[in-house]
């Protein structure tokens, strides 16, 4: 079989998801409003509903597992973070700490992280995002290879700085590149895992 590939800006608000069963999600977005995918299509790996970004879709389940679980496949991320974030967080986040993920306490892997010094360029939100006005805000760059379920997210809210703003920008290889919000772009090659 002839596996098929995409890149898409997930935007804020959308599900990583095709459809649903469960009658309280009926009235959220699907990534099938963004495109007509093949059937077999499913997403690599997934953003929360309230992050945005780069989501690959395939239709090769090996490929996506191998993504998803073995930890070889960078991603990374820009979050837009309350307050001034501080060199000793980011250090506390790069060595690895303890998070919560389903109830139980999970020590992440070490990754990369640092403070960007210019708001990054991203397309336009229908997030609502705090301005200055409230408070200083900061961008930092954090690049892991696992994903936990709103692992950068409980990272940053663990060394004091809630997430504001989230988006991934990176997996392995492809990046954002001009992706504009809900723009669907087939790809005839796939990340290397080896």
């Amino acid at each position: 079989m002839n596996h098929r590939h995409f890149l898409i800006y997930k935007p804020y608000k959308m599900l990583s998801q095709f459809s649903t069963n469960d009658r309280h999600q009926k009235n959220k977005k699907f990534l099938r409003e963004l495109h007509d995918f093949p059937k077999e299509s499913m997403a690599v790996g997934r953003l929360d509903e309230t992050s945005e970004g780069l989501l690959m879709i395939t239709t090769d389940g090996q490929f996506s597992n191998v993504v998803n679980k073995k930890g070889k496949v960078e991603k990374e991320y820009y979050a837009q973070v309350d307050g001034i974030m501080t060199p000793e967080a980011i250090e506390k986040m790069c060595s690895g700490m303890e998070i919560s993920i389903h109830g139980s306490m999970y020590l992440t892997q070490q990754c990369q992280a640092f403070i960007l010094e210019e708001f990054p360029i991203l397309p336009e939100t229908l997030q609502r995002v705090r301005d200055d006005r409230h408070g200083p805000s900061s961008w930092v760059s954090v690049t892991l290879k696992e994903g936990k379920f709103r692992q950068v997210r409980k990272m940053c809210a663990a060394v004091g700085f809630p997430v504001l703003r989230l988006a991934r920008v990176r997996i392995g290889s492809f990046t954002l590149r001009d992706l504009e919000e809900k723009t669907v772009v087939e790809i005839t090659s796939r990340i290397p895992t080896d």
